[in-house]
Formats: C-alpha cells, structure tokens, sequence
C-alpha cells in the first residue's frame, strides 16, 4: 500500500470514528487509539505534501481571517412565524387544512444557536454561510470546516445546500468553562461568537456543533420532510433526538407538553418546537407572507432567559462559612414564576460577568428551579461596581478569601452555627427531628448552642425556656437527639458540614475507608482516585481534617455519646438485576422511602443517581413522575414500577 492509498484509509477510518463520537454520542475507539492513527495521518501529510479534502486535519483552522466575505444566498431565506399557546398552533393547522387536504405534519426541536447554511458540490463541502438578512450572509466555510460533526464529504453527488442550527451542547460549554480564561455566559452566545470569529482556531476550540433540519435547494427533489430527515441520517448528518409526524394539533399538542417537561434537562438548549407540513410539493401551495413561509411555524415555550436590572447584591453565610452573593432583581416572570432574586456563584463570576449594581443583566432560569445571573446586558449611567465584602455580615469578623471564594472563619458567627446545626439536624445527616432554621436559631439565641456537638447537651430545662416548647415537643426532640447517636458513617461525614461534600460523596468515602478513622488520614492521592472526588474536594477533605478546631468538635461529639456503626461486610450476589446499574428513581413510592429503596439497591451493588443521563440503566416510577419519566422515555431507559421492583429486588 503506497503512502496516499494509506492516507485514505486512514480518512475514512478517522472520520468514522469521529462520526461515532460526535454525532452517534457512541464512541468505539479510545480517545489514545484515535490521536495515534491522526498522528501518523498528520506525518503522511507532511511527508507528501498533499491533503485530502475530507481530512480531519483540516478541523484544526486555519488563519486568522482579514474579514468576513457576503453570500448571497440562491433562495429567500425566510424565518418563521411564531406562536406561544395552543390556540396559535390549532389556527395554524386549521389554516393549512383549509388549502391541503389530509396534511401531515412534522415536529422537531426549535434549537436556541444560530442558523448555518451549507452547500455540498458533487458530495464536497464548498461553502458554508450565516443566514444574515435573509438575502445576503457571511461566508463561513473555514470555520465550520472544523466542526467535527458537519462531513466534510458525503456520499450524495449532486449540489444540494441544506440548513442547519450551530449549537454549543451544555456539556461542552462546562468542558470549555473549565479551562477558559474568560468564561463562555451562555451557549447562545457562545456558538455565535465561536461562528462569527475571523479565528477558525476560536471555532475549534469552542467544540460547536450543527444539527441539521432543512433542504433549502437540491438536483434531486424530495417529497417530503421526511425524506429530508432520513437523507440527513443517510449521509451522517447530525440530526434533532425529536422527530415526530401528527395528523392534527392534538397529537402536536400532547408532545408540546411532553418536550416541555423535560427541556431543562436537554444537552442543547431548545426554546420551543417547530412544525412544518410534510409534504414538500404542498408547500408551494401555501407560498409565503411578505415575512415567513404558510407551511411552518415555531411553538414557542414560556422564556428561560430574560433582562433585569439588577438593584442590590446580599452576602450571606453558610454553613461552611462560605460567603455567597445573591442578586436582587426587579420582578421578572420567567418560565411560569416571578423571579426577584438570583444566584451569584461568587466574586470571580461577578467579575467575570462584569455585572454592576444598576445594570441590566441576563437572568435564565437553570433546571427550572433557581434563576441564575447569566452576565451583563447593558451598562446604564447610575451603574456602579459589586464591592467585595472584607467583614462578615452577621459577625462582623474580618472574612479571608481562599480561590474565588470568602469564608467567615469564625466558628460561633451566628448564621453559619445555625446553617450548620439545622444541615446537622437534616434527614439525609443525623435525622434529628423538629430542627429546622426557626428552631436552629432559638437553639443558639436562647439555649446557648454554639456548636453541633452542644445539641448533645440540651436538656429539658434548657428547652422549656422555647417558645412553643411543650412537653410533647420536648420528648420529641429529646428522644430524637438520643436516636441520632448511632448513626452510619456516611451520614456523619454528611452531617458535619466539609465544604463541597453532601451526600453522595460521603457514601463514596465511606465506601472507599470504612471507618472514620481510615477517612480522617485519607491523603490527597487517595481522595483524588476515587471517582467523582476532584482535586478542590480533595483538598476540602485533607484541609478539615488538619484543622485543630474540627477535630475537637469531632471528638466532642464522639465524647457525647455518637457511636458510628461498623458496616457489615457483605457478599452481594453478582447475578442480581441491579449488580452494577446505575438507577434513578422518580415520583412517590407507596412501600418505600427514597432513602430504603436506595439503600436497597446500594445494598445489591447498584447505584442511585439524580438525574437521567444516557448513562443511566433503569428508572424506577411511582405515582406523579415528572419530566425524568419522560426524559427516560425518550432516551430509551429501562422503566420499572414499584412492583417489578419488589420483584427484581426480591423484597
């Protein structure tokens, strides 16, 4: 075999792997196996001088770009007209039905990125472009040439130019944010600015992707919209996960519902759906408007993301002593509620936003819980700088900064004694009950609690000073106290409040040692290999552990009357169903807490997590599931009710 012969093998080769990787998301050669067979491609390129037109060495970039070119786009490129409840979408079916008979419609994600024209001549990239105005776009051909996920060459000969979304998943956004200096706000933004950058290495770096969705002209007609999405699949297209055909608005309108549950929890960000008549040839029945074609429309979900002024930040602190800002917004109604506060993460993400007091700012609501400070929109007159807190809020002791964060290191500040006594108290820790923040302060205030291990030396006649401390009460809480002293280690190293550890890690370390004692020597290297601990938990750990004042407290409490049980070995039966699976579990169990069907499952040798992922092998449903029912549904997972879990678990 001749050196250019085993340049094309190796093309092929690599870029099936690469089709595997990024658009299939089902990798089939380690990450070390594929750079040794790009190496040795790299040095035949450079040995002959010449480059293939489809090498994946041509996804690197090239030069930085004097400016961007126009292209004139061979077709109007039209956008959509937009709808945002049941009734738009019901009149736009009827409307189409009054023109075609017996329509069938498509639907599909409307992805949130930004719009991307490419043209294939005889099955090779020749150019790529932005919409623009419609008319005229700009000529991006060389940095979409490095997306790893648009072919640089397909199997179809003819000239066909096709549309798709340029999108950043919110996995690479994470993966970017890691290492970048200057953090990327959102993934919007960021694949428009990765798009529309002279510096295709910017493009590369940025690991975008385009999903294709549309045939805007082609040597070959296609019946229908269909026909599109399985040539898209065909010639190794990335294509939306959603691709349904309805008959009318009703069927549209129940997978609106079922997509909307579950679009926090996407890798891509969407914003609503789009709907398109099926029938290509029936499109040009219905023609256009001055703006946007007859023949499709964008359902539009409820806002995610809108602007604020941001009024005033409050520090307040933790249970670890961390410092943390929170943002206070004029009202906004965002996904369904009226948001007026937001997180800040901490200083360096205020900086790194360059957000003011008076600005107007991005606010997006993650998962559909906590609405977050996504960065600045707009600068005003009366802007003014987020000034770093150098005393405590509630002690007033002078605060230390340790990497991006603020911590109040006094051990009796007020608001972190009681932060952690009511953490301490929490049923995933130490499972005391009645204690929650009211009753954590009257604990410090009146009763003279000023660390955890003092909630051992409460007596009744301390707690008859309470207001609305009866007898009942008192024995409650009493008896309460006595029953948390034996408790297991996971739920100890939980309850004592090191920085970054919850739950999950502490069952991990627990896992992993065995015995407090084995976790208190626990060395950096050690904490490091055991997967899910990075190096700042590692760190947390070996730091809390160094300090004098914890390891008083720890032997106060020890002193006081916990006894830490010492788990049981056990042999699991290997052939069990949930040996080795990873489970979530969703809804309200009839038989079951959360917690005994957890530890059920741990106990055969599975794993609880709390959200699906691709990842994720069985999803066990009670009553009410939500949207990670319908996300396991439409990823393909394994789901199981209450009784098939009884009955694989054999209890």
């Amino acid at each position: 075999m001749n050196k250019l012969e085993r340049m094309k093998e190796l093309v092929n080769v690599l870029n099936e792997y690469a089709y595997r990787y990024y658009v299939l998301e089902q990798p089939i050669v380690s990450d070390y196996d594929y750079d040794v067979l790009y190496d040795e491609l790299v040095m035949l390129e450079k040995e002959t001088g010449t480059v293939l037109s489809n090498s994946p060495t041509i996804r690197v970039g090239g030069d930085i770009l004097s400016g961007f070119k126009k292209v004139e786009h061979k077709v109007r490129l039209f956008s959509l007209g937009k709808c945002n409840d049941f009734e738009g979408l019901e009149k736009f079916v009827s409307d189409v039905r009054s023109v075609v008979n017996n329509p069938t419609f498509t639907v599909e994600h409307k992805f949130d990125g930004l719009r991307i024209i490419v043209e294939y001549r005889n099955g090779v990239l020749y150019q790529a472009s932005t919409r623009g105005n419609g008319y005229v776009g700009e000529d991006v051909t060389e940095q979409v040439k490095t997306i790893k996920s648009v072919p640089l060459t397909i199997n179809y000969q003819g000239n066909i130019t096709l549309a798709g979304e340029g999108v950043i998943t919110q996995r690479n956004l994470e993966k970017y944010n890691k290492t970048a200096e200057e953090k990327l706000k959102n993934a919007r933004n960021a694949v428009a600015g990765a798009i529309r950058n002279l510096d295709p290495k910017v493009t590369a770096k940025r690991n975008v992707d385009v999903v294709f969705y549309d045939l805007i002209s082609s040597d070959t007609p296609f019946e229908s919209q269909e026909d599109v999405y399985e040539f898209l699949k065909k010639n190794k297209f990335m294509v939306g996960k959603l691709f349904r055909v309805c008959k009318d608005a009703k069927e549209i309108e129940q997978i609106a519902l079922e997509v909307d549950k579950v679009k926090a929890t996407l890798d891509i960000q969407i914003d609503g759906l789009v709907i398109k008549l099926n029938n290509i040839k029936d499109r040009e029945i219905l023609g256009t408007t001055a703006k946007y074609p007859k023949w499709a429309i964008a359902y539009k979900f409820a806002p995610q993301e809108l602007t604020s002024i941001l009024r005033r930040v409050d520090w307040s602190v933790g249970r670890t002593g961390k410092v943390t800002p929170t943002a206070e917004i004029d009202p906004v109604e965002l996904a369904g509620a009226t948001v007026t506060r937001a997180t800040l993460n901490n200083i360096d993400d205020i900086a790194r936003k360059k957000i003011k007091i008076g600005s107007l700012v991005f606010v997006r609501r993650s998962n559909e819980v906590i609405p977050e400070i996504l960065g600045i929109a707009q600068d005003l007159p009366d802007s003014k700088e987020i000034e770093k807190p150098v005393i405590c809020p509630c002690c007033h002791e002078k605060l230390i900064t340790v990497g991006p964060n603020i911590f109040c290191t006094n051990p009796a500040c007020r608001d972190k004694v009681i932060n952690q006594i009511t953490y301490f108290a929490s049923r995933n820790c130490m499972n005391i009950e009645g204690v929650r923040d009211k009753t954590s302060a009257q604990l410090f205030d009146d009763c003279g609690v000023r660390k955890i291990s003092d909630i051992y030396l409460l007596t009744r006649e301390k707690l008859e000073k309470l207001e609305g401390f009866k007898d009942k009460k008192i024995e409650n809480l009493l008896s309460s106290i006595e029953k948390s002293k034996n408790c297991e280690l996971a739920n100890f190293l939980d309850a004592i409040s090191i920085d970054g550890v919850g739950e999950k890690t502490s069952k991990d370390l627990a896992k992993k040692f065995e015995t407090l004692d084995n976790v208190m020597r626990a060395t950096y290297e050690e904490l490091v290999a055991i997967d899910d601990i990075g190096p700042i938990i590692a760190k947390n750990i070996v730091s809390y552990f160094a300090d004098q004042n914890n390891l008083d407290e720890i032997k106060n409490l020890l002193q006081r009357g916990i006894k830490i049980k010492v788990p049981e070995k056990k042999v699991v039966d290997t052939s069990n169903f949930f040996y080795g699976k990873k489970v979530v579990l969703t809804g309200s169990l009839a038989d079951f807490t959360r917690p005994q069907a957890t530890k059920i499952i741990e106990d055969l040798g599975g794993s609880v997590s709390g959200s699906v992922s691709k990842n994720t092998d069985v999803v066990l449903v009670g009553e009410d599931a939500g949207s990670k029912l319908a996300k396991a549904q439409a990823l393909g997972i394994k789901i199981i009710n209450e009784q098939e879990f009884r009955a694989l678990a054999n209890v």
